[in-house]
């Protein structure tokens, strides 16, 4: 018997992810990211003009997918749509990613300070489910 289809729902809230975002001309680009549920939503905590941000800015098609810590993928991939929110949201989605992964905040947060600054070079990307039957 088969088993179903991954939802959003049943991956988004997975610890390790894997982001695939997709180029102008459709190849797929896929990045282990660490994620946050937020809501019915995911958050994401990523480098301020990071090549993901720039596809997302031109093709919000993402597929998202469970995935072991060095990226490697541990199920099928379930298609959302991505948008790089406001820099006004850069700190709140720093903070919760910080939350949930610290046992990383003894490198991540000086690194992003050494940087320039979280606010600085940091950016969030919210993902959301794709909907039903549309396109994207």
């Amino acid at each position: 018997m088969n088993k179903p289809a991954p939802t959003f729902k049943d991956v988004y809230g997975e610890k390790y992810l894997l982001l695939t975002t997709f180029t102008k001309d459709g190849r797929p680009k896929p990045t282990p990211v660490w994620g946050v549920p937020d809501g019915d939503k995911l958050v994401i905590s990523t480098d301020d003009g990071s090549w993901k941000t720039k596809r997302i800015n031109n093709t919000p098609r993402v597929t998202i997918q469970k995935c072991g810590v060095l990226g490697k993928p541990k199920g099928e991939p379930v298609e959302a749509i991505a948008r790089n929110l406001p820099k006004s949201e850069t700190r709140r989605v720093f903070d919760m990613v910080t939350r949930r992964y610290w046992w990383h905040a003894w490198w991540w947060i000086p690194q992003a300070i050494l940087r320039g600054g979280i606010d600085k070079v940091h950016a969030a990307i919210e993902v959301e489910a794709a909907p039903v039957g549309g396109s994207v």
